[in-house]
């Protein structure tokens, strides 16, 4: 009745990301991206879900006390254990409706610095999700996969993931990392600083979905060359009487606010930089390095590292799915990449 196809094509690759949690479906592409964010109400001590995904984004910081909405993941791992096994579920349940069948095989990327406890932890979500078995793939093989880096030749790429909660810097030769390091910086960083930076500046304290349209619509890296850049109205809560009002903030201010966390990210490559071996240092002046993940889409990004570090920057295709494409890639081409995919910590 579905053909042969639907039958083995149950197999999936889950970027759990901080921000977004996309699925891919093997023979499919990319089926589903929403936000990782879960909302429940607790009664008697017991949880229960009532809205996952884009449903439950609507509800940050706007629930009333009995209703919780979190992000499960921080920082690219689990911190909710429970909550991110039901988000799992349910955004299984949601691409894999004739679950009759098979438990599917998942394949979920972590990030490079995450702890065996952590993985563990990955691990039994999505095995107690349902997978008949879970693979994982470290964040930055998976971004350079999906970026279309030639990671298998025995050439020096560097990639810098800008994720919502982590950014990843890793030189890959030959399949594999030959340095990787994780930066505890990413978007929710960037949205805190726009934060504590009205507050300070403005005295206007404005919650995190405003602050993420602040970056995603005028944010950038650089200071703009007339000094001032575009502008956007903004509501927040004045600190000083208590009463809600609106003001205007420009770009110029928006990348003062960004500064310290863009400079950490120049600093993470420049760190890498410095401890590649001599040979793929040379490879990378070649190539250039790749920006993948939904921080590169920071304006001007690209340039402000292109002034510190003087290598070619340039952002990936699909910069927010890189992640979701290569460990569908991974999963697709398995024999091949078979060495990157860890499936029994």
């Amino acid at each position: 009745m579905f053909g042969l196809g639907s039958l083995f094509s149950s197999d999936m690759a889950i970027d759990l990301g901080t921000a977004n949690t996309l699925v891919y479906v093997k023979g499919r592409g990319i089926v589903l991206s929403e936000p990782s964010v879960v909302a429940y109400h607790v009664k008697d001590g017991q949880k229960k879900v009532l809205a996952v995904g884009e449903d439950a984004k609507l509800m940050l910081g706007r629930t009333p006390g009995s209703i919780e909405a979190i992000r499960p993941m921080r920082e690219g791992v689990i911190a909710d254990f429970d909550v991110a096994e039901e988000m799992i579920k349910h955004f299984i349940r949601k691409v894999h409706r004739r679950s009759g069948f098979s438990k599917p095989k998942i394949i979920v990327c972590v990030p490079h610095g995450a702890t065996p406890v952590e993985k563990r932890a990955i691990r039994q979500s999505v095995l107690s999700a349902g997978a008949r078995r879970a693979g994982l793939i470290a964040e930055p093989i998976a971004a350079a996969i999906g970026a279309g880096m030639p990671i298998t030749d025995p050439t020096g790429n560097m990639v810098v993931d800008i994720g919502g909660g982590t950014t990843e810097v890793a030189v890959l030769s030959l399949g594999d990392i030959v340095y990787a390091r994780s930066v505890r910086v990413g978007g929710d960083r960037m949205d805190e600083a726009i934060i504590s930076y009205l507050r300070r500046q403005h005295n206007l304290l404005v919650g995190e979905s405003t602050a993420e349209r602040i970056k995603t619509s005028i944010g950038t890296a650089r200071m703009p060359d007339d000094g001032r850049g575009q502008t956007m109205m903004i509501r927040g809560r004045d600190l000083l009487n208590g009463v809600p009002k609106e003001t205007e903030i420009s770009q110029a201010q928006v990348a003062e606010a960004l500064a310290e966390p863009v400079q950490q990210i120049c600093e993470a490559v420049m760190t890498a930089l410095e401890a590649t071996p001599p040979d793929l240092a040379a490879d990378i002046v070649d190539r250039g390095v790749m920006l993948t993940g939904g921080g590169a889409l920071l304006g001007e990004l690209d340039l402000a590292l292109r002034e510190q570090t003087g290598l070619a920057i340039s952002v990936a295709d699909e910069s927010l799915n890189c992640v979701a494409l290569g460990t569908g890639k991974a999963l697709e081409y398995e024999k091949q990449l078979r060495h990157v995919i860890d499936y029994d910590s």
